[in-house]
Parts: structure tokens; C-alpha cells; sequence
């Protein structure tokens, strides 16, 4: 019989769990210094933190995968915290990027939808935190069209409909809503420094994106213990009395 089987496994751990659902600027937040990696990292112990991105997803696609990624069922196996991050590929102009733009109404009934849906999951309002697109440095964008053979595809004054629309949605649901398009911007400051090709986040944007995104997470997991025992508390004569027991934390 091997050893661990004979100690017994004890109760099985649930760790919860922080999804973050959105486009390429979640998919690439893993990246070193980004803010899902960073969050990942403040949360270690407590609950794992699951990257959710899909470069290139607009909310009409990512309404139809969300009840693959949260199932109905066990409240118990519900996401602690949601991030929902869409928009900037919602925003891209129909007639120069038709395949990922999105109408403004739908855009709104579709992150409606999402909310609504986690609800239906066991996942309420106050769990959710819809982000807004960050704004788009055209200048920087129209270099990356170019060198990919087309026009410039979004226009910053678009995507800053879209980051109301979100807002507005956020506040119509009871959601936190991070507004990244207005802070960026706020008095006028110069915000292309955030973004590394004028759509995606730059290492200062991250660090932007985590340090206004981190206190909305905070007060959703405060009350989550570490889990299992710091190695200090561990019983030395019989550590599975620790490692077993009912307190893992």
C-alpha cells in the first residue's frame, strides 16, 4: 500500500476559483508583468486564477462559449470573481473590419446576456467586473494596419461609445465596472504610454490595468482563507493532524 494511501487523503481541498473572460489583452495578461499574472500572484493560497483570453473574440462569440467555460450546477464549484474585458475588437469599424465589429446595441444586449447568464450560474451581480477597452493611440494602430496591409480599423471616439455602453450595462446589472477608457484619459493626460502598439497593453499599462482592477478583486476574496497551513504550523511529530484535518487554513 503506498504511503499516502495509507495516511488517507482526508477531505478533498476546494479551491476557488477568479476567472478572467475577455479578448487578447486577457489572453496575453499571463505575460510577464501583466495584471492577470500579477493577480495570479496576490491570490497564491487562496484561489487559482483562470486566463479565459481569446485574441481576436468580439461578445457576439464570447455569449455563445461562456456556458462552456462556467456550468450551471453546484454553487459551491462557482467562479469567487468574474472579469469580463470586451470591447476593443466590438468597436473596430464595420466597414474596414466587418468580421469582428459589433453594433453598439448589441454589444450592450450581449454583455446583458453574459452577466445574466453567470447570474443563472450561481455567480451574482457582485461577483462581476465588466472592464471597459482601454483607449486606442491611433497614431501607434495605423502603423500596426499598415504592416498588416489595411486601413486604420477603430477610431478611439468609437471605442469610447462602447466603454459607456459598458458602463451603462455595469450600472442597469449591478456590476463593477472598471472604466480603463476614461481613466487612460483622465485630465487630458497623454495615455499612449499604456499601450504597446496603440491596442494592447504595454508593461506601464498592465501595471495600470492591475492597480485599479486589484481593490474591486480584493473585496470579492477578502474572506478567503490561505489554504492549508503555514509550514510553521505544521504538527512535526504527526503532520497529517495538520495537513488532513478540517482546518486547512
Amino acid at each position: 500500500m503506498a504511503l499516502c494511501e495509507g495516511l488517507g487523503s482526508g477531505s478533498p481541498l476546494r479551491w476557488p476559483r477568479v476567472l478572467l473572460f475577455g479578448d487578447s489583452i486577457t489572453q496575453f495578461s499571463f505575460q510577464q508583468g501583466g495584471w492577470g499574472a500579477s493577480l495570479a500572484d496576490k491570490l497564491v493560497r487562496k484561489c487559482d486564477v483562470l486566463n479565459r483570453g481569446f485574441s481576436g473574440y468580439n461578445t457576439r462569440w464570447a455569449k455563445i462559449i461562456l456556458p462552456r467555460l462556467v456550468r450551471k450546477g453546484s454553487a459551491l464549484d462557482s467562479p469567487v470573481a468574474v472579469t469580463i474585458f470586451f470591447g476593443a475588437n466590438d468597436s473596430a469599424l464595420r466597414d474596414e473590419n466587418p468580421k469582428q465589429h459589433i453594433p453598439l446595441d448589441e454589444y450592450e444586449a450581449n454583455l446583458k446576456s453574459m452577466v445574466q447568464y453567470l447570474q443563472s450560474a450561481g455567480v451574482p451581480e457582485g461577483r462581476v467586473v465588466l472592464i471597459t477597452p482601454p483607449p486606442l493611440c491611433e497614431a501607434a494602430w495605423e502603423k500596426e494596419c499598415l504592416v498588416q496591409g489595411c486601413k486604420l480599423n477603430r477610431r478611439n471616439v468609437v471605442v469610447g461609445e462602447y466603454a459607456r455602453a459598458c458602463g451603462h450595462v455595469a450600472q442597469a446589472c449591478g456590476t463593477d465596472v472598471l472604466d480603463l477608457w476614461a481613466l487612460m484619459q483622465q485630465d487630458g493626460q497623454d495615455f499612449s504610454s499604456y499601450l504597446s502598439d496603440g491596442l494592447h497593453l504595454s508593461p506601464k499599462g498592465n501595471e495600470f490595468v492591475f492597480s485599479h482592477l486589484w481593490p474591486l478583486i480584493e473585496k470579492k476574496v477578502s474572506s478567503l482563507p490561505l489554504l492549508l497551513p503555514y509550514w510553521r504550523d505544521v504538527a512535526e511529530a504527526k503532520p497529517e493532524l495538520s495537513l488532513l484535518g478540517d482546518g486547512d487554513h
